[in-house]
């Protein structure tokens, strides 16, 4: 049985619904097994307790939002 595992920050229900279902479909077809066979979970982590360059994710987001304030 394959399984796949996605370590990350905090997803809504839909995204996480989302996530399972194309990761799923993916595999299934480049494996060639069929998606019934596949396990898929999905650990959510505080951005604080994710790092990229140093730097907590919660920390890059805040930096992020502030530099494109109304460019969306």
């Amino acid at each position: 049985m394959p399984y796949i595992k996605v370590v990350g920050g905090s997803l809504t229900g839909e995204q996480k619904e989302r996530l399972i279902q194309r990761l799923t479909e993916v595999a299934s077809e480049i494996m060639a097994v069929p998606p019934a066979f596949f396990m898929t979970t999905i650990e959510e982590l505080p951005e604080q307790n994710i790092g990229i360059g140093g730097r907590t994710i919660d920390k890059i987001k805040q930096e992020y939002q502030k530099n494109t304030e109304g460019l969306l």
